[in-house]
C-alpha cells in the first residue's frame, strides 16, 4: 500500500498506479515552496532554526535512502530519471542519472518538429552555471510574435526535464521591433 503525507494527514493507496497521476510534481512543489518561505519568515528564530533543521534532516534521510536505491539497483537509474516526480527528487539531492546537457538536448528533440514547422530549428550551444546557451536558427526568429510562441515552447520543453537550469540566453533572437525601410516598400521602376 502506497503511502504520502499531505498536510498531517497519510493517504493510502491501493497501488502506486492509483497514486500515479495525483500532482504531486507540480502543484505540490509549489505549494511547498510556499510553506518554506512561510517557515523562513517565522519571526522566533528559536522556532524558525528547529523548523529548517527538522526539513533539512528529512531532506538528507530522503536523500540518503535515494542514493542506497541507486546503489542498490543501478540497473534501474535511467528508468528512474524518466520518471518526472523522481527525476525532480534526484535533482533536488543531485542523484539524476542524466547530465543537464543530455536533457537539455532531449527537450530540444521534442520541440524540433514544431519548430521545424515554423520554418526554424535550434541547436544547444553549451549549459553552464545553470544557463542554456541556444541559437535559433531559421525564419522562426524573423517574426516577434512567432518568436514568443516558440520561446515559450522551448523554455516549457527545457524547464519541465531539467529544472536545475535556471535561465535560457538564447542568439538568433530578434530584440525589439523590427524596422522595415522605405526603399523595401518602393517597387522600382522599370
Amino acid at each position: 500500500m502506497a503511502r504520502c503525507w499531505s498536510g498531517g494527514i497519510r493517504r493510502r493507496w491501493a497501488s502506486l498506479a492509483e497514486a500515479d497521476g495525483v500532482p504531486l510534481a507540480t502543484e505540490r512543489v509549489a505549494e511547498l515552496e510556499a510553506r518554506l518561505a512561510q517557515v523562513e519568515a517565522l519571526p522566533d528564530a528559536g522556532a524558525r532554526e528547529v523548523a529548517v533543521d527538522a526539513i533539512q534532516g528529512l531532506l538528507d534521510v530522503y536523500g540518503a535512502g535515494l542514493a542506497r536505491i541507486l546503489e542498490l539497483a543501478p540497473e534501474l537509474a535511467p528508468r528512474l530519471g524518466e520518471d518526472e516526480l523522481v527525476s525532480h527528487l534526484l535533482l533536488l539531492h543531485g542523484l539524476h542519472p542524466v547530465d543537464a546537457r543530455t536533457r537539455v538536448e532531449g527537450a530540444l528533440e521534442s520541440v524540433r518538429p514544431y519548430l521545424a514547422s515554423h520554418g526554424g530549428n535550434v541547436e544547444l550551444l553549451s549549459v553552464a552555471n545553470g544557463v542554456a546557451y541556444l541559437r535559433l536558427e531559421g525564419t522562426c526568429h524573423g517574426c516577434p510574435s512567432s518568436t514568443a510562441t516558440l520561446k515559450h515552447a522551448i523554455e516549457q520543453a527545457i524547464f519541465k526535464v531539467a529544472p536545475d537550469v535556471e535561465r535560457i540566453e538564447a542568439d538568433g533572437v530578434a530584440v525589439g521591433p523590427h524596422v522595415i525601410s522605405i526603399d523595401s516598400l518602393v517597387c522600382p521602376l522599370p
